[in-house]
């Protein structure tokens, strides 16, 4: 993993960059090769990037449920406004 990536704020990265760095920590810690140290550094790394995809996956989540809620009382209004 490239130095300045690891050191970047999670909400400085795009989703695709969070989760392409959090599949390449995770791949480093299941090859178990590194010093208990360095193993601790990439496990918090990879639980800050974690909590960051939760966030927006949540907030996206979110958008969604509003977005899909509108276009459900559009319709309600266009049904109404037909049978009227």
């Amino acid at each position: 993993m490239p130095e300045s990536t690891e050191r970047t704020d999670p909400a400085d990265l795009s989703f695709r960059e969070a989760s392409e760095e959090l599949e390449g920590i995770v791949r480093v810690l299941e090859g178990s090769q590194l010093e208990l140290e360095e193993s601790l550094e990439s496990y918090e790394r990879g639980v800050t990037l974690l909590r960051a995809l939760q966030v927006r996956l949540a907030e996206a989540q979110q958008k969604v449920t509003v977005l899909l809620g509108e276009l459900d009382a559009d319709s309600d209004d266009s049904i109404d406004g037909t049978l009227s």
